[in-house]
């Protein structure tokens, strides 16, 4: 049985599903990703694993132990909120344990293990200090070590990084990954940013309209989408409609301009298709190892820092691609002839 068993989960607010049978099972020491838009229900989610919502329907297993009738306290699960939620009045080291002098551990224990988290979190001189003497990150940093100072079974994080500048979210996201696998705590971890996901995560969950659209881990969930929904939200991505010619051999027109894919297509002739390819899978001019074309004219060039995303209008459609900036290179003009190439088997195919 896994750590973290999610069987059939079901919440209702009034008549509006929020969540939809919702089935999971995380492993122990995996860090599980939410990701999805806001109202989609994974933050529903997570606070029915912590105890803070009471499911409609379904069950909610830690460690082979049915919790869902058990008090928040008594699940033995460490949470971190995005608006840090320490107290004011207490300090550092105060903060970090106050989860274990309310569980009524010794002084000396509580002082042993705020020295240990103070070193984890990277703050041993800070142990004085007030919240309000520290920043964001910081104290987003002290969050963390009071979830984790109680030993907790089960770690959730509620977008806890969402209200941090970009610089400092990097950062930090890289040290809570560290130390989840220091610890080798399971971990549950609320996000709508992908990029967060993708970094962090050994699976990811896809939600949308409260269904779990597709769960795996990041290369799966990037290159090889279960769903539209999964292709358009996780990444960037070009949606495009083509006719097939010739379903046997995977012949099909894009804006009147001819293709052959790597494979069949399982549509009739005449059908219209959803072609779906991700920009850095696109580049101008010929390629090698590119098996495909289309020909357009430059509509806009922007420049990302690193990156160059290029705009290229077809006969009614747009295709975007990304190059890597470099000081040697030439930007194409706005209105320029072009070609895109691209391997036919990096196109995504689905209904139209």
């Amino acid at each position: 049985m896994a750590f973290l068993d999610i069987t059939r989960l079901e919440k209702f607010y009034g008549t509006t599903h929020v969540v939809k049978d919702f089935n999971l099972a995380v492993e122990k020491g995996e860090f599980i990703s939410f990701l999805g838009p806001s109202g989609c229900g994974k933050t529903t989610t997570l606070r029915m694993v912590a105890g803070f919502e009471t499911p409609s329907s379904g069950s909610i297993r830690i460690d082979g132990r049915d919790v869902v009738n058990l008090r928040p306290n008594q699940r033995n699960i460490g949470m971190v909120f995005q608006a840090y939620a320490l107290f004011p009045n207490l300090t550092v080291a105060q903060n970090i344990g106050f989860g274990l002098k309310v569980a009524g551990r010794p002084r000396a224990e509580i002082d042993e293990r705020v020295r240990e988290m103070l070193g984890i979190i990277h703050l041993p001189e800070l142990g004085g200090r007030f919240p309000f003497q520290l920043s964001g990150g910081q104290q987003q940093r002290v969050a963390l070590a009071r979830a984790l100072a109680i030993r907790p079974k089960l770690l959730l994080l509620d977008e806890p990084l969402s209200a941090l500048d970009a610089k400092i979210r990097v950062s930090l996201r890289q040290e809570i990954r560290a130390i989840q696998k220091k610890l080798g705590i399971t971990t549950i971890y609320v996000t709508h940013d992908q990029e967060e996901a993708l970094s962090m995560s050994d699976r990811i969950v896809v939600m949308n309209a409260g269904v779990a659209e597709q769960v795996g881990d990041p290369f799966t969930i990037y290159n090889r989408p279960a769903t539209r929904f999964v292709a358009g939200f996780v990444g960037t991505l070009n949606a495009l409609d083509a006719i097939v010619t010739d379903p046997a051999t995977g012949s099909i027109t894009l804006d009147g301009q001819p293709i052959r894919l790597n494979r069949p297509i399982d549509a009739a002739a005449g059908a219209s298709i959803g072609l779906a390819l991700r920009p850095e899978t696109l580049a101008l001019g010929p390629r090698p190892e590119t098996d495909g074309s289309l020909r357009g004219t430059v509509r806009d060039v922007q420049f990302l820092g690193s990156v160059l995303r290029v705009r290229v209008a077809l006969d009614g459609q747009v295709v975007a691609l990304d190059s890597f900036n470099t000081a040697a290179l030439r930007p194409p003009a706005v209105g320029d002839a072009v070609e895109v190439s691209f391997a036919t088997a990096d196109v995504l195919v689905s209904d139209g």
